[in-house]
């Protein structure tokens, strides 16, 4: 068992949590990471809570969360007086979202497997799906 010294430096931190250094500066810049200590020369210095928010930012985003939502969630995860309803409500919400997105994904799937078999697919120019990406009407076939 290895026995970390805290705090540890940006780039252990974002390895610890499994993200990039470049996304620890930006959600830090978001104020989803608040607080971060700095060394007398500048440099971050990260503690064990640090890398668990890091942690569960990471995840939620693997959810598919947005950043708004992931700042409300972390928000609701520290306070520890919060009503569980409250976090059900972001992801029920969230649930929605999802099932409108996956909807308009299996639309363009539907529209595009159409147009492919319009399309004949040989040395000839013609080409349904180009002409319907123009905006132009699919020439009648015969």
């Amino acid at each position: 068992m290895s026995t970390t010294v805290w705090p540890v430096p940006i780039g252990e931190a974002a390895r610890r949590a499994g993200v990039s250094a470049r996304m620890v500066r930006h959600y830090e810049s978001l104020g989803l990471v608040a607080g971060v200590a700095r060394t007398d020369s500048g440099y971050r210095q990260y503690t064990e809570a640090d890398v668990h928010g890091l942690r569960f930012i990471r995840r939620a985003r693997d959810l598919g969360f947005s950043m708004d939502e992931i700042a409300g969630l972390l928000a609701l995860w520290q306070d520890r007086s919060r009503a569980s309803s409250q976090v059900k409500r972001i992801a029920q919400e969230h649930i929605a979202d999802l099932g409108e997105r996956i909807a308009a994904m299996q639309a363009m799937q539907r529209s595009l497997q159409t147009l492919v078999s319009c399309c004949h697919g040989d040395e000839r120019p013609d080409c349904p799906i180009l002409d319907d990406l123009a905006g132009e009407p699919a020439p009648a076939r015969h």
